[in-house]
């Protein structure tokens, strides 16, 4: 099913797309490629939307939480907004103080992007950008494909080629509630598990120091299940820097991470072929969203499958650079259970 999803500023028409399989129905708009809702059973049968989001196409546009949004061309923080390439140095636009976040400030999340392919399960979005579009070498195609390829599991796959050698790391900025989105206030009540055995600190900016830290003996250690909130106000330095988590984590495993709700029953594991996992607590989220649902402070949280934050100027991190004329692809896979 397509729906009206409202007008853009630039007088553009985005539309919302509805896929389902089984008991999961998802919704998605051609706005940003962003994800809108996820319907999801209790261990009663109730459905419940489990991420956070807009009523309509503008607030997707003008919102500043990244709700949903399918992000790139390098998704988290660049330092000083720039890294070298091929001997030159590629220059962004800064948007966090020095820094560049999200490769914006020209985001994809605030563009039409193209319905490519549209099946019962499963909708792909393309975005064509061209050479220097973000600061980003290179004209790149860019395909972001939502499936429901079983009646609990939502698999997220990226593919990009460029003309020129460039970066590509792509993810996706939505924020779970397995309670239902219209229960901020459980959102932090949430156990999450994850195997990583180590995170990457942070300096006060988010940009990470470069060292690899043991989780080990520290409150980033989810190696055994705990409430998100369990931790979240700790006296530890890196906790305190962030006003809660916004880190990245190691992926050696699949699943990287278990997500549940002790209320509904409802369980998200997390499997992708990401090297980390940025986990975000939306520690400074203000927004009037879904059904005028207040998205406060600590009110979902996010599970960014991605490269490690500014990977671009740590070689001795994996790498999120591509090749000319070379297939890039990558996917995420969501598996519900209740």
């Amino acid at each position: 099913m397509t729906e009206n999803f409202g007008s853009l500023p630039s007088g553009g028409q985005a539309s919302l797309y509805t896929i389902s399989c089984g008991s999961l129905t998802v919704k998605a708009t051609d706005l940003g490629a962003a994800l809108v809702s996820i319907l999801v059973p209790d261990r009663s049968g109730a459905l419940a939307d489990v991420v956070l989001g807009y009523d309509d196409a503008i607030g997707y546009y003008t919102g500043s939480a990244f709700l949903g949004a399918a992000v790139g061309r390098n998704a988290n923080r660049v330092k000083n907004a720039c890294f070298p390439l091929n001997g030159q140095l590629i220059h962004l636009t800064p948007f966090e103080r020095t820094n560049n976040l999200h490769s914006g400030p020209d985001f994809f999340h605030r563009r039409l992007w193209k319905a490519e392919l549209y099946s019962d399960n499963s909708i792909t979005f393309r975005l064509d950008s061209p050479s220097g579009d973000q600061g980003f070498p290179g004209n790149a195609l860019i395909r972001v494909t939502y499936t429901l390829e079983s009646p609990s599991s939502l698999r997220v796959t990226y593919d990009a080629i460029s003309d020129s050698d460039t970066v590509f790391n792509l993810t996706n900025h939505a924020y779970f509630n397995l309670a239902g989105h219209d229960h901020p206030e459980k959102a932090m009540e949430q156990t999450l598990m994850m195997p990583a055995r180590h995170f990457t600190p942070c300096d006060p900016r988010t940009i990470p120091t470069g060292e690899l830290r043991a989780v080990a003996g520290t409150p980033m250690d989810f190696r055994a299940p705990k409430p998100l909130k369990q931790d979240l106000d700790a006296d530890y330095e890196p906790l305190r820097l962030q006003g809660g988590f916004d880190h990245n984590f190691e992926v050696f495993c699949a699943p990287c991470a278990v997500l549940t709700d002790p209320h509904s029953g409802r369980t998200m594991a997390v499997s992708t072929d990401c090297p980390g996992l940025q986990l975000y607590t939306a520690n400074g989220t203000n927004e009037i969203g879904k059904g005028g649902i207040r998205y406060g402070k600590h009110s979902g949280v996010c599970l960014e499958t991605q490269f490690y934050p500014d990977s671009v100027n740590h070689p001795e991190w994996k790498q999120p650079f591509t090749k000319a004329n070379t297939p890039y692809h990558s996917q995420t896979l969501y598996r519900f259970s209740w």
